[in-house]
């Protein structure tokens, strides 16, 4: 059976000033066609579609989505494939913010855009992007759209893990709470990980839930607690600055640091969020917010580059111990994304003086480049360390096609 006969997703990741998409068969994961079109709305756009193993590329101003999204359609038609001949039945959007009103993907319809429009003051960079491709993709693309949020898969946190302590009324109000991001990634990795054959093969017969902690390591980055394949916990909150100290961002920090700055270093507000999201995190610290470049400073004995990276490696640590405390102890610790996937000092670092968990690295299987997943402890370890690489794209066609079925 082809890609085609079985239907396919196109899949749109709408920026602020990119388009990303993919054309991709749910049944077998195949790719058929990707591609982005960057720096919209400016002087000069980039436009690259890659499809039967040719590339095209071009620049040429792109004035807004709808051209962008116009541009890729014709790209189809011209350097192919052709939707229809790929078999397209419906579009998926990655929506970054659901907030309360989403705790699964949703066929799109007026109301729904609606409702996403609502949410914008929870996520201001990203959800007007969201919801203009969302608009314009329904007027060029006469087949079922669907919406998939970044947040729905730890809408089942505990009310003790999504509550903050603050004043319940002013929360109420304004939809203070944690929502957590990079979920469509965390629900696929945790259950890549509970299918595993090394993962099922140790669960049969043994009493007790699976306890995963999945660390999804990129210029973003975040983690979660997973029991039996539920999120009990993530590390982003009411957005995606909480947590992990990140390529441009702080993660967890005394919010009084912001008063203090707006107080004494004479910032606006507008400027300590700049400051905290953009210029953070390893950026802040040692200047790069590229892992592979910080590795290349701490090599070259930049010791600023050093205390970056311990940094760095002390808040993943923390966060894997409490959550083995939330667990009440970890089965599979399992790394993803660019720098979770690529990394092996990164992992072993992070597993150092975890012992005590049942945590551990074999160098050689650690320093192994595969793109499948794998187990990278010693045989015989207490706890799994795995390397699953995540495939955001392939689950949202998954969850659109067959939300597009019913």
């Amino acid at each position: 059976m082809t890609a085609a006969s079985s239907g396919t997703v196109l899949v749109l990741n709408s920026g602020s000033s990119s388009l990303k998409y993919q054309v991709v068969a749910p049944s077998s994961g195949e790719v058929l066609a990707s591609g982005i079109v960057e720096r919209i709305g400016e002087g000069s756009g980039h436009v690259k579609h890659v499809a039967h193993g040719a590339v095209v590329k071009r620049e040429q101003p792109v004035a807004d989505h709808a051209e962008a999204l116009r541009l890729v359609l014709a790209l189809f038609d011209e350097a192919g494939p052709s939707l229809a001949d790929a078999g397209v039945r419906a579009v998926g959007h990655r929506v970054v913010h659901g907030g309360a009103l989403f705790s699964a993907p949703v066929v799109v319809d007026d109301a729904v855009v609606e409702e996403i429009r609502s949410l914008i003051p929870l996520a201001p960079l990203h959800n007007p992007a969201n919801v203009t491709g969302i608009e314009v993709a329904r007027e060029l693309l006469d087949v079922p759209h669907v919406a998939v949020f970044d947040t729905a898969f730890f809408a089942s946190l505990p009310p003790a893990a999504a509550t903050y302590a603050i004043d319940a009324k002013v929360a109420a109000e304004h939809g203070v709470r944690r929502y957590g991001f990079h979920g469509t990634s965390h629900q696929y990795v945790s259950a890549a990980v509970a299918a595993h054959p090394a993962v099922s093969s140790r669960t049969v017969g043994r009493p007790g839930p699976l306890r995963q902690v999945v660390l999804h390591l990129g210029n973003g980055a975040s983690a979660s607690a997973v029991l039996d394949g539920v999120a009990v916990e993530t590390s982003m909150g009411l957005t995606p600055l909480e947590g992990l100290v990140m390529g441009t961002r702080s993660g967890d920090l005394d919010p009084a640091i912001v008063f203090h700055l707006v107080r004494n270093a004479g910032l606006s507000v507008d400027e300590v969020d700049t400051l905290l999201n953009k210029g953070s995190g390893l950026k802040g610290l040692a200047g790069v917010n590229d892992m592979r470049e910080l590795q290349g400073l701490i090599a070259s004995g930049d010791s600023q580059a050093a205390l970056a990276l311990e940094v760095y490696l002390h808040r993943l640590r923390k966060y894997v111990g409490a959550y083995a405390a939330v667990l009440g102890g970890v089965d599979v610790l399992t790394f993803t994304a660019g720098v979770g996937e690529n990394d092996a000092r990164v992992r072993a670092g992070v597993v150092a003086g975890l012992g005590f968990l049942g945590l551990s690295v074999d160098p050689a299987l650690n320093d192994e480049r595969s793109s499948e997943a794998r187990v990278v402890s010693p045989d015989g370890s207490a706890a799994l360390v795995m390397v699953v690489p995540t495939n955001e794209e392939l689950a949202i066609a998954r969850q659109t096609l067959e939300l597009a079925r019913r």
